[in-house]
This record gives structure tokens, C-alpha cells and sequence, in this order.
């Protein structure tokens, strides 16, 4: 069992349970809260359309099936899928940022 008694900050217990930046498995762990956000947002961009998910797909060029997994973050994507799904399926414009 891991020891939280000297954890004071989220950072500190991130790097506790995924290691140190730029480990394996921090990485991962990075990838798969990257995904998370993009799927929800995603999901919230498509409520507040007032489109299904068949809708969206329809417009994006892409299949219900796609967007449902993007949308439980089951799926990878391409930059220029995600692109397309917010700009012509939703209307929405993406900026991008590099940390």
C-alpha cells in the first residue's frame, strides 16, 4: 500500500500514483486525461447543438459508431477528424496550445 501521509499537493499525488513526468507510465496516464477532456468536451459541444450523435456524424462525414466511442474515450483520433468534427459537424473553431 503507498504511502499518502507526505502527500500535500494533487501534483504530489499524481506523480505518487503515475510516476514522474516523462515516465511510461505518466505518460499514459497524461494521454488518457488528455482523452478525457476532448471526449467531454465533445460531448458538450454536441448537447448544446441539440444534435445525436448520428446527426453529428451525418454532418462531420464519419459514423455514429466513431463518435460514440470518441465520446466515452474509447478511440483515437486524428487531428484533422477532430478538426473536421468541430468545424463543419458542430460549427465550433479549435485552437490548439503547446505546453
Amino acid at each position: 500500500m503507498k504511502d499518502y501521509s507526505k502527500v500535500k499537493t494533487f501534483d504530489e499525488l499524481i506523480e505518487l500514483e503515475h510516476g514522474k513526468i516523462g515516465s511510461e507510465s505518466r505518460n499514459k496516464y497524461e494521454e488518457n486525461v488528455q482523452m478525457f477532456i476532448i471526449s467531454e468536451m465533445l460531448k458538450e459541444a454536441r448537447k448544446e447543438a441539440n444534435l445525436t450523435q448520428e446527426q453529428l456524424a451525418e454532418k462531420a462525414g464519419t459514423k455514429k459508431s466513431y463518435i460514440s466511442k470518441l465520446e466515452n474515450g474509447k478511440g483515437n483520433i486524428q487531428l484533422s477528424t477532430l478538426i473536421r468534427i468541430f468545424e463543419q459537424g458542430l460549427n465550433k473553431r479549435i485552437g490548439l496550445t503547446f505546453l
